[in-house]
C-alpha cells in the first residue's frame, strides 16, 4: 500500500511541521529569556516528556535495554544534534529570525546525503537525487534576495549553517547507533547527553539564575513548552522514525519544508511581509518533495 510503503517519506513530512511549530515558540521564547536558556530548559522538559512515555509504554524512564554501541553513537549524537548544532541554531533564531534560519538550513539535505553516503554507504536513486536538488533549489529561490544573493547577516547565516551541519551529522550518527532500536528510547538518551552539555555550559557560564528567572516568567515558559512539544518531543521521535525507515537524505529534504511550511504562520506571529519570491519557492520545494512519492 502507498501508506506503507511511503512511510518514512509522510513521518518526514510531519517532522517538517513539527519544526516549523518549534521554530516559532522557541523564537518568541529567545526573545524574552536567551537561547541558551530555551534549550536548557527545552532539553529539561523533554526528558520528563520522553520519560513519561516510555513508562506509559511499560519502559523505564531512563532506557536500560540499549547496548554499550547505542549508547556512544546515540550519546555523541545528542551532544552533535541537541547541543553544538541547536546551539547554533538557536542563536540564529535571534539574529536572523526563525524562517530565514530555517531557509539556511535546507542545506541539510544535501550535507545529510554526503554524510550518510560516507558513514552508511546510503547510495540514493536519481530520483531522490534531483527531488533533493528541486527541493533544495526552491528553498534557495525563497531565501535569496531579488539578485539571487543571501540578504541577511553574515554573522546569522553562519549560525544557521553550523545548526545545518549539526543536525546534518546528528540524523546519521543517530541511525548508526539505533539500528532497529526503538526510535523513543533513543530520543530519551539523546536528549539526556544534549541537556547535561547545556547543563554544564550554563554552569561554567553562570547563568544558572536566567533559568531560574525563565520559569517564573508564565509567557516564556509556555512557549517554550509547546515549542518542547512538537521540538525534542513528537518532532525528534518521528524524525528517527523516519530514518530507520527512508534514507537520510531524503528524510533531511523533506523535513527541510519546514521553512516553506513557516511562512505562512511566522508572517501572523511576527508581522513578516511574505513576497511572491517566497511563494515560488515554496511551490517549487513542494515539487521537489512529490518526486519522492512518484
Amino acid at each position: 500500500m502507498f501508506f506503507e510503503s511511503h512511510i518514512g517519506e509522510i513521518a518526514s513530512l510531519a517532522v517538517a511541521f513539527c519544526w516549523t511549530m518549534s521554530a516559532l515558540y522557541f523564537e518568541k521564547a529567545g526573545h524574552t529569556v536567551g537561547s541558551l536558556t530555551v534549550n536548557l530548559i527545552r532539553l529539561f522538559l523533554a526528558l520528563i516528556f520522553l520519560g513519561v512515555a516510555l513508562m506509559a509504554t511499560g519502559n523505564s524512564f531512563i532506557p536500560t535495554d540499549a547496548t554499550a554501541e547505542s549508547w556512544f553513537w546515540l550519546a555523541i549524537s545528542g551532544v552533535v544534534g541537541f547541543f553544538i548544532g541547536d546551539l547554533l541554531l538557536f542563536q540564529s533564531y535571534v539574529v536572523i529570525g526563525s524562517r530565514t534560519s530555517q531557509l539556511v538550513m535546507s542545506l541539510a539535505p544535501m550535507l545529510t546525503a554526503i554524510i550518510g553516503w560516507v558513514f552508511l554507504s546510503e547510495v540514493l536513486s536519481l530520483q531522490s537525487i534531483i527531488g533533493i536538488l528541486v527541493s533544495v533549489s526552491g528553498v534557495i529561490i525563497a531565501i535569496a534576495g531579488k539578485r539571487l544573493k543571501l540578504n541577511i547577516p553574515l554573522k546569522g547565516f553562519l549560525f544557521a549553517l553550523g545548526g545545518a551541519l549539526g543536525q546534518a551529522l546528528g540524523l546519521v550518527l543517530s541511525k548508526k547507533g539505533m539500528g532497529d532500536y526503538d526510535p523513543l528510547a533513543a530520543t530519551q538518551i539523546r536528549a539526556i547527553f544534549g541537556f547535561v552539555s547545556f547543563l554544564i555550559l550554563m554552569i561554567y557560564l553562570k547563568r544558572m539564575n536566567r533559568v531560574v528567572l525563565a520559569f517564573k516568567d508564565f509567557k516564556s515558559m509556555k512557549a517554550i513548552t509547546i515549542g518542547t512539544i512538537f521540538g525534542p518531543f513528537i518532532g525528534v521521535v518521528l524524525s528517527l522514525f523516519a530514518i530507520q525507515r527512508t534514507h537520510t537524505g531524503v528524510a533531511s529534504a523533506l523535513m527541510a519544508l519546514a521553512p516553506i511550511i513557516i511562512i505562512i504562520p511566522s508572517a501572523i506571529m511576527f508581522k513578516e511581509k511574505v513576497t511572491a519570491q517566497q511563494v515560488i519557492g515554496a511551490f517549487i520545494s513542494m515539487a521537489g518533495a512529490a518526486i519522492f512519492f512518484i
